[in-house]
Parts: C-alpha cells; sequence; structure tokens
C-alpha cells in the first residue's frame, strides 16, 4: 500500500498519476475541456483527476490512455514511491509550469520522450545543467 489513506481516498500513486495526465495533455496542447469532453466528463472532474482529489477507476484510465494517445503504463512511468509529488516547493512548481507552458519546453519534452537510451537522457540533462547556469560575474 503507498501511504495511510483509506482504500477510496487519494493516495501518492493517484497524484502522481494525475500529474502525468497534465503534462501529457499540455504536449499535445490539448485544453482541459477539451480533454474532459472527450472523456465525456466535466472540465471540474477533469481538474480533480490531474490534481490528484480523485482516484482514476481502470475504464477511465484506458480512456485518458487513448485520448492522449500513449499506453496505459505512460501513467506510471519513473514512479518513484519516495518522491511525493505534492511537497515540491512553489519554485519547483513555478518552473515546471513554466517549462511546459512554453513552445520549447513543450517541443523538448517532446524530443526528450523519443529517446530511449537511459545514458543518452543523462547526457542531456547534463548539458542542459551546464548551459543554463548564469555566467559568473567579475569582481
Amino acid at each position: 500500500m503507498t501511504g495511510k489513506s483509506s482504500p477510496r481516498s487519494p493516495n501518492l500513486v493517484d497524484r502522481y498519476v494525475g500529474i502525468r495526465i497534465r503534462l501529457r495533455r499540455r504536449v499535445m496542447q490539448i485544453s482541459q475541456q477539451a480533454l474532459a469532453e472527450k472523456l465525456g466528463v466535466t472540465f471540474q472532474q477533469l481538474q480533480k483527476y490531474e490534481n490528484g482529489a480523485n482516484r482514476i477507476g481502470a475504464g477511465r484510465l484506458y480512456d485518458l490512455a487513448r485520448a492522449l494517445e500513449v499506453p496505459i503504463g505512460y501513467f506510471y512511468e519513473d514512479f518513484d514511491p519516495a518522491v511525493d509529488p505534492s511537497h515540491r516547493t512553489d519554485e519547483e512548481s513555478e518552473a515546471i509550469s513554466t517549462f511546459i507552458g512554453s513552445r520549447e519546453g513543450v517541443q523538448l519534452a517532446q524530443a526528450f520522450n523519443r529517446i530511449e537510451d537511459p545514458k543518452v537522457r543523462r547526457h542531456i540533462l547534463q548539458l542542459a545543467g551546464s548551459l543554463g547556469t548564469e555566467p559568473e560575474k567579475d569582481a
């Protein structure tokens, strides 16, 4: 079991799956309203899924996978039960939102997701980290 929540209340896995739904929806540039209509739910219900406030049944997860054009396993990729995404700092959350909200961020995420070799992915992260540092200022 993941956490001490009751069987019906959302838990760490539900929150992680919600984040993955939001990420994929944004990468595909689909509005909450459009995806909700495709699923036959209200956009408020979709928000609750994305926020991890409501659990998602197997049938709904299957529908989400089809609508977002991913295998069901996508929603669990890289899940680490030791990391609770709801404990992100405001700075981390803002960085993620800004990245996914930008055209370049979406394009980079799409390209990165096509890379299967974990070694190549690590090298790209190292490269991006080295390029993203601010130059030292002269004293």
